[in-house]
């Protein structure tokens, strides 16, 4: 049993007495118990043992008192199941050394059985829950179809996709063909990190977001979907990610998730506008105005609190992950300015709300600039 489920009713825009928090990337460098394991340990090391994997992903809990806990793994575990393995750098980014070029090389990658070539994640969350003991909910999660395919075939971290569209315009089958397979080996793997004790699992299809709606409704949108739609979540909510998310809010919320976790750049009110109510919105504070004095942090939280407005629905968190060298500090007065500033955007009332995006609460203070 859960001693704290916020996050979870939150997720399902359920009525809570704050806004629950928890933060991408939290379990990060800025961390020294983290710091202390990496001193010791290669990234895939610490992603591949489930003991250390399940204290990096309890660390938050611990010691920053966040209201969910996301498991240590990496978006790209799925590829090197499929038969295409990435190479891990210290601090830096992932290479695939055989990016993929043709539909030979597709058809080798196979759809793994998740439990048979990718049970050290599932054997984390077993880990991580029976750590916390109740106190927070995990987070299960993967890299999304696109995201993956455009790692694979950019042979490293995608920033404008010159390889993936030229295959795209020239050869839409091929990635096509590849995005299927995607999309198959995900749903397994949710799957079984849904039945390993998942509270809930979160795909995070960052790289989708540098296509145009269009592109975004054929290459990204059917796979997202179809993951969605083949999850066995009954009470486990599902939450997808987009970086660069702003012209794609309805779409997204067309595939089916239960949460929609929005980037720094988009303005959360107009995103709750343009959803409607069909999901719940997590985010979307600036990581990088962490590093600012704690008034700043403060009047920011503030800020993405009043643009969200009364009502329940959602999830603070960062717009983009947090940086390893961020003071620590800084993020507890974050944790601790949304516990405690939240409670005025959930007043006790005796019926039911329907609040508008904006809808704000008489008490609530606004921010400054």
């Amino acid at each position: 049993m859960l001693k704290n489920d916020r996050f979870l009713q939150a997720c399902m825009r359920q009525e809570v007495d704050y806004t629950p928090i928890w933060l991408m990337r939290q379990a990060g460098r800025f961390l020294r118990s983290y710091q202390d394991l990496w001193e010791k340990y290669d990234f895939m090391t610490l992603c591949k043992t489930p003991e250390l994997a399940a204290q990096v992903t309890t660390f938050p809990v611990k010691f920053l008192g966040v209201d969910a806990a996301i498991l240590f793994s990496d978006l790209l575990v799925p590829c090197e199941a499929m038969g295409l393995k990435p190479v891990f750098l210290k601090n830096k980014s992932p290479r695939f050394p055989h990016p993929i070029q043709d539909e030979a090389q597709i058809e080798k990658l196979t759809i793994p059985d998740p439990n048979a070539t990718m049970n050290f994640v599932m054997e984390s969350i077993r880990l991580s829950k029976k750590m916390l003991d109740g106190d927070a909910p995990v987070i299960g999660f993967t890299g999304g179809p696109f995201t993956l395919a455009a790692y694979m075939v950019e042979g490293s971290y995608p920033f404008v996709l010159h390889s993936t569209k030229k295959m795209l315009f020239q050869y839409p089958n091929i990635l096509h063909a590849l995005l299927a397979k995607a999309a198959k080996t995900i749903t397994l793997f949710l799957n079984a990190q849904i039945e390993a004790g998942a509270d809930a699992v979160m795909i995070f299809d960052n790289f989708s977001g540098l296509l145009s709606p269009d592109l975004y409704q054929a290459f990204a949108l059917p796979y997202t979907t179809d993951i969605i739609e083949n999850l066995h979540r009954e009470n486990c909510p599902v939450i997808l990610y987009v970086y660069g998310c702003s012209a794609l809010l309805e779409l997204m919320a067309a595939s089916g998730p239960d949460v929609l976790s929005i980037d720094d750049r988009t303005d959360l009110s107009l995103a709750r506008q343009k959803v409607g109510g069909k999901t719940a919105l997590q985010g979307n504070i600036d990581a990088l105005s962490l590093y600012a004095d704690p008034a700043i942090i403060q009047r920011e939280a503030r800020r993405v609190l009043d643009k969200f407005g009364n009502g329940s629905g959602h999830i603070f968190n960062v717009g983009n992950a947090l940086q390893p060298d961020l003071p620590v500090e800084n993020v507890r007065i974050l944790i601790e300015t949304v516990h405690k500033e939240s409670r005025l955007y959930h007043p006790v009332i005796d019926k039911v709300v329907s609040p508008q995006a904006g809808q704000k609460h008489p008490d609530a203070r606004r921010a400054k600039s």
